[in-house]
This record gives C-alpha cells, structure tokens and sequence, in this order.
C-alpha cells in the first residue's frame, strides 16, 4: 500500500543523494571510514517551522523583502507561537535567573515569563537587523522595536500590541500617556476595572486601546492569564527603559553513536527543569496541556507543551566504534574469553574510557549502569565531570576480586546540565567492563515536534555536518554554590571578581579568559554577553587568541553607555588543525562595569564524524489504533512521505544509527 502507514510498517528506502562523502569528512573514492559519530540530525515535518538554529529561524520566517515593521512584526509572531506565558524555566545562568536564550526557550521548554518573552523579543530583532530594548511597567515587562526613527511596543508574553491613529503600533508612551490622561479623567474606576471590561466595556476606556483586536468579548487577552484591566495597571505609570538579558549561542545539535537513542515524547511524566533532585520547585500549569488552548490558533498542533524524552546508550564495548566515539580509550581491548566484555591489554598499566554525554534538552536525570569484575589486585574506578574534564569527581569504586555490578544515581549531578563527562580507570590484568549503559531523562518543547496530520505528511530528514560544540556558560555570581559556575570553568581573572550581581572588575580595567580545549579542530568560536557600561568610556572588549596569548584580535566590542546591553560576536577565521584558544573579556569602566552573564561556543570537527543509516520511529494513534512509521535514512538527505487516514495523536519520535 504506497504511501500508507499501517501498524509496524517498515519504510526503508533511499530516494536521492543529496549530500557529498567528502562533506563528511569521508574520501569520495574507495572504502568509508567508520563512523564514530553522526552530527546535526533533523527530522522535520511541512506541518511546524524549523527553529532549531538561528539560521533556521531567519530561513522560516525572515523573507528578503520585507520591511522593518514586517521583521519585527515577523518576530513577534514567533515568539507567540513557540513560547507560552507561564512560571518560568530557572537555569540560574541569565537574566532573573530565567532562561533567556530565544532558540533554547523555544526548543527546550516553550514557555516562560514576561522577562523572557521581551528578551526573546530584543535578541531575534536584533538578529533581524532591527533595534529593540526593553521596558519595564508596573508589575509587567514589555520589548520595543523601532522602525521609521519610531518606538513599537510588540508584547509576545501577553499577546497584544496597539494601533496608533497614524495606522502604526504604538509606543509605550504612547500607550501610558493615554492610560494616564483616561485615569485623570475616570479616578473612580482603580477599583472596578475588571467589571467594568465585561461585555465590551473596556471599548469605552481609553481610545489607543478600544480597537485592540486581541482582547475578547470580556477584556481577555488570547492566554487568558491577564486582561484590559491588567493593561490599564500596567501603562499606568512611567515606565523606564530596562535592557532584559539574553544569551545567545544555543543550537539543536542531535548527535547518536553506536547503541544510543534519543526519544521525544508528546506527553510528559511530570518531570520539569523546575522540580529539581528533590522533586520540588515551582511547576508551570503547562505541566498539564488544558492551559494551552488558545495555543491552537497560532499553529500549535501539539496536546501539551513540556516534553519528557529519554536518551539511553547501551554502549557497545567491543568493535571499532568504541575507540571513534570515545574522548579517549587507552590500553582496553575487547576480551576475547568473554564475548562483548572489554579489559585491560597491559596489567601493568591502567586502562582508560573517557565517554561525553552531550545533549541538546536539559538532563533532568539519570542513571549509569556497569557490571563488570576485577582481577587480582585490580581496581574499577568512576569518576564524572560536569567543566570538559578539567575536574573530576570520583562516583564509583570498587578493588573487591571477582564480578561487580552497580547502579549510579546521576540525577542530582546532571540536572541542569547540557553536557558531562564520564571517565572509567581499570587497572589490573583481568579486570574488565561486560556492560555499560547510561539512560537520561530530558525536558523538550512539544510545541517544535515535527507533528503529523491527516493525510499526507512531507518528511524531511537531514543530517550533517559533522561538528560538535563545547560550551562554556555558568552563573557568573558568586551567590548560587550548588550551580554550574564559570569559574569552574578555569578562567584567569585578572581584576575581576565575581559578586552578587555578576562579574565586576577591582579597578579601572581588568579582562577574563577562557581557555577552550576542543575535541576536535575548531570551525568557529561564538561568544558574546550582557554587560553593563554606563559611560562612553566604559566597555568590554571581545578577543580571541589562537597561539595561547601571544597575540589577541578583538573580534567585536559591547561598548557604552548603556546601563545594560547584549552583545555577541562570530569568529570564523580560524587555520585548519587549531585545537585550542583563548576567549578574554577586556574591559574598561569609570562607572562600575559589569558582564551579568556570558556564553562561549567552540564548533568544532567531530575528529571520527560522518554519515552513518539513522533510523527513525514514528508512533501515534489513529481511531484508537497504534501506528508506527520507520524510515531508515541511507543518505545525508532524504524525504518520504507519511500518510494518516484520520486525524492523528502523537506519541512519540526515536532517531538512533541503524545496525
């Protein structure tokens, strides 16, 4: 039955060839390689818009000819669609200790608050070549762009913005001017502003925001959270001009090996960034889907919001897809007296296994799982790093002869994180690992799942190229002990300390510097941060060097006066072959300076990177009945066709290398 799907229904097909063996490190002519790794795995369906990079964000809803007002209007609307008002995501890394980064925000969670949407706002008409900075209300925080030499207030968290008599969104002064002026004139109505919205009163409050279409019938905005009333309390003032925060840098990078499967679920088990090892900490009300209904109209096909995935590797300990997808993997070879067990070659020496867990949704939690024995005199040790290796933390050890067996709880040392590391030390002739397996619980937005609909569904499944990247980002205060802190992170402070507010420096200038040791050559560095610099003279320099400190090249400069802004750079002019660099923070103040929170990415080559089959699994419901969809991807490009019979219910979407 072409272009059907039916129970278990297997599609394993190669419709074209699409991208190149040597775009994948691999020779055009004669045997491939072995892969250890397959990078930038995409999955994606006509129904949802790729957000999963910036770059993809432009291409799905940046046009060439559109205007600035478009842009920013273009903006706004993305923001609406994949990020919902609700108790914000805590990383403790950026602004109000929320998640501040706009692709992070859309493809990790889907939700946040107002200071999260206004910065989401600010970054993206940024990123569109637009200016934009944030207001703060009364008890609300709203971004505007400017276009035609004029500000526009366009809030993505409430949903609303305002048409002035010129035809043009209005400012916010515009709009608190008119709600002042109505007030002065109405100071009876403080106390029965929400009656007096119900059945379109509030069309007879002030002017600007009679002709909102956003408001219902009763004064509602579409997330129903707020109303006409909260507006009016809102613009009520003199609202300042108040930079929110952001970071940028995060990108959807899917990576799998041998033995590793990463699931996204349309449904979630409860689990949120939030709740913490302990289970407690504020729960968003997306945690259950009946929150999201007005959702629906702006494209959302999904039934909640917070995704529960998994992503489980059963290491394959024996072959040569170890050695490639390994950090290191020294002196250990596969036991020929036990099949599938991997020991020690030289007794005399240690064996070592340095495995990365590099994941584009947050860990939530976790377990490793190892069973093995010791020889005579031998030892298995476990050790885990959460700074690339620059420190380790010792979570098993075991020197008892004979077989062993051992469950690690690694909840509470990855929650939060995006990326860790485990080393295992064998030493002793005879000792040896039989298996080893690690499963994660992830946090993932429904809302970016590449959903299915009635009839015929257009797949698109990419993958490549091959890179990776190591990123550097922590809470820059000195407050928060039990989280990821850049200092953790070795950098040389040079006149700078860290305070309750961020990074300060002690005098009139002082720099910080990252040393980044990349897997792999490095392709690119992003970097950037939010930073205060009240005077012209004020101002943090971006700086790379790529011969250890010998030489530096500012790369760009967030410069003064601003109370606060953002700024990130892109740095690609880098000589194949270079590994390692240096990323400073130079700055300058007459009147306390400050970086609040900054973010390092290395893209690198993955060193045993390329394209290997990826097999992928659909599963959803139709009229009550299971339906499963595989596709094994042969080449680095492909489309296929999914068909549904009747509307379907999503379950879930596995992605892992086909044997």
């Amino acid at each position: 039955m072409p272009n059907e799907s039916i129970p278990l229904l297997f599609s394993i097909a190669c419709l074209s060839w699409l991208g190149s063996p040597a775009a994948f490190g691999e020779k055009a002519t004669g045997a491939r390689k072995e892969v250890g790794i397959v990078s930038n795995i995409k999955v994606l369906s006509g129904s949802v818009d790729d957000v999963s990079d910036l770059e993809a964000w432009k291409a799905s809803f940046l046009k060439p000819d559109m205007t600035d007002r478009e842009k920013a209007v273009a903006v706004w609307n993305s923001v609406v669609r994949f990020r919902h008002q609700d108790v914000p995501p805590k990383e403790f890394l950026h602004e109000d200790l929320c998640v501040h980064d706009p692709i992070k925000t859309f493809n990790v969670y889907g939700y946040g608050q107002c200071c999260c949407s206004a910065s989401n706002v600010e970054a993206l008409a940024r990123a569109a070549g637009l200016n934009a900075r944030g207001r703060e209300l009364r008890g609300h925080t709203v971004p505007e762009v400017e276009w035609k030499q004029d500000w526009h207030m366009l809030d993505a968290s409430l949903i609303s913005y305002f048409i002035d008599a010129r035809g043009d969104v209005a400012s916010v002064n515009e709009i608190a001017k008119e709600v002042r002026t109505w007030l002065a004139a109405n100071p009876g109505m403080r106390g029965k502003l929400a009656s007096f919205m119900a059945n379109d009163g509030w069309k007879k409050g002030p002017p600007l925001l009679a002709t909102c279409r956003f408001y219902d019938r009763n004064g509602r905005l579409p997330a129903r959270s707020h109303g006409w009333h909260s507006t009016i309390g809102e613009y009520s003032g003199y609202p300042p001009v108040r930079e929110q925060g952001y970071s940028m840098g995060y990108r959807v990078n899917l990576q799998l090996r041998h033995g590793e499967s990463l699931t996204r679920n349309w449904s979630n088990k409860g689990l949120h960034v939030n709740s913490g090892p302990d289970g407690k900490g504020p729960a968003p009300l997306c945690l259950k889907g009946s929150f999201l209904d007005y959702t629906h109209k702006y494209g959302d096909l999904a039934r909640g919001r917070i995704g529960n995935g998994s992503r489980v590797w059963d290491v394959p300990l024996t072959g040569h897809s170890l050695k490639r997808a390994a950090l290191r993997c020294e002196n250990l070879l596969a036991d020929t007296r036990r099949q599938g067990a991997l020991g020690v070659d030289d007794g005399g020496m240690a064996g070592i296994l340095e495995l990365r867990m590099p994941t584009s949704y947050v860990y939530l939690d976790g377990k490793l799982t190892v069973s093995g024995s010791i020889g005579e005199g031998g030892m298995v040790r476990v050790s885990f790093s959460r700074n690339h290796g620059l420190d380790w933390k010792e979570v098993f050890s075991g020197s008892a002869g004979g077989p062993f067996s051992m469950t690690v709880d690694l909840g509470p040392l990855i929650h939060r994180l995006y990326d860790y590391r485990l080393r295992f030390e064998l030493k002793g002739t005879g000792t040896r690992l039989h298996s080893l397996r690690t499963e994660h619980d992830v946090q993932h937005s429904q809302r970016v799942l590449p959903s299915l609909t009635q009839g015929d569904n257009t797949i698109r499944f990419s993958a490549g190229p091959p890179q990776g990247t190591l990123t550097i980002e922590g809470n820059a205060r000195s407050n928060y002990p039990n989280v990821l802190n850049l200092r953790e992170f070795h950098p040389r402070m040079d006149r700078i300390a860290s305070s309750q507010a961020g990074l300060q420096m002690t005098t009139g200038n002082g720099s910080i510097t990252f040393p980044v040791d990349a897997p792999g050559d490095i392709k690119r560095l992003r970097f950037g941060c939010h930073y205060r610099a009240r005077s012209p003279k004020d101002g943090w320099n971006l700086e790379v060097s790529l011969d250890g400190g010998q030489s530096w090249l500012t790369v760009g400069r967030a410069a003064g006066p601003v109370v606060g802004s953002c700024k990130f750079v892109s740095f690609d002019e880098i000589p194949a072959g270079i590994g390692k660099a240096l990323v400073r923070f130079t700055g300058r103040q007459n009147n306390t300076a400050m970086i609040f929170s900054l973010r390092v990415d290395a893209d690198y080559i993955e060193p045993n990177g390329g394209f290997h089959p990826v097999k992928t699994t659909y599963s959803w419901e139709e009229n009550g009945q299971e339906m499963h969809h595989v596709h094994i991807a042969k080449s680095p490009r492909e489309t296929y066709v999914i068909h549904c019979k009747a509307k379907p219910i999503m379950r879930s979407l596995t992605v892992e290398l086909s044997d």
